[in-house]
């Protein structure tokens, strides 16, 4: 872990010079952006854990996005909250996970901007800049916070995005939406959200928080609880655990 950390911060520090720079952007889509930060980063990350793992392979979302996960994966992120970071929001995540076999086994979510690093190994907890984080103790749906977020494909994910938040907001404290999956995972992880939930999101968006959720004492699952939450499903329902039956009852429409 402790070489995945000086990774992460060396990311880190790649995010926060770009941030003072100007943003060079490129479009991947129409709104699905890539900056130079994302691309210095994703270099970096792949250099420095091929050293820390000679002959290990990488899906990561700008080189790699087609790698099936194997005996030794990393999993990368460069900069979740693209879109934060091209419009000077400090919503932005480095997100590392190492896959070994069939699970993640290591995660760091870095978020530069706001001076936070959360780490799990599997099996030894959770961590927020190195002390001990858990999950809400939350249960009544109505005390809650949650998150959630657009996927890029809006067009064919806008009316069950309308649905949930017609039938959700009224339930809930509130739902917020910062844009970085990671971030919102992590904060799930340490009890700022008791619950999040999304559509359309890739194995780099959620495989650090997915470790984080569930060393903090959570539940991940696809919005139906029977269901565990895999790579590749079309949608992710991260809670404390005590609030996951019924808002995955909720978001199924029961």
């Amino acid at each position: 872990m402790a070489g995945l950390k000086v990774a992460a911060g060396k990311a880190g520090e790649i995010v926060k010079d770009g941030a003072s720079r100007t943003r060079k952007v490129m479009h991947k889509g129409r709104i699905d952006l890539v900056t130079e930060t994302d691309l210095s980063v994703e270099r970096m990350l792949k250099e420095e854990l091929s050293g820390l793992l000679p002959g290990s392979d990488f899906l990561a979302e700008e080189t790699a996005k087609d790698t099936e996960p194997g005996e030794l994966t990393w999993i990368i992120d460069p900069l979740d909250g693209t879109t934060n970071f091209a419009h000077g929001l400090p919503f932005v995540a480095n997100s590392i996970a190492l896959w070994h076999r069939d699970r993640i086994v290591l995660g760091v979510i870095n978020l530069p901007l706001m001076g936070e690093l959360f780490t799990a190994i599997r099996g030894q907890g959770a961590f927020l800049n190195g002390l001990p984080i858990s999950v809400s103790e939350e249960v009544s749906l109505e005390r809650c916070l949650l998150a959630t977020g657009f996927p890029y494909d809006i067009e064919t994910y806008l009316e069950p995005v309308l649905a949930h938040l017609k039938r959700l907001l009224p339930l809930t404290q509130g739902i917020r939406r910062p844009g970085a999956a990671a971030l919102d995972l992590a904060y799930v992880a340490c009890g700022r959200y008791d619950g999040f939930y999304e559509n359309a999101l890739n194995a780099w968006d959620t495989a650090a928080g997915l470790l984080l959720v569930q060393e903090a004492g959570g539940l991940v699952s696809e919005f139906d609880a029977t269901k565990p939450y895999a790579f590749g499903a079309d949608e992710i329902l991260a809670t404390n655990g005590r609030i996951h039956e019924e808002l995955s009852g909720h978001l199924c429409g029961d």
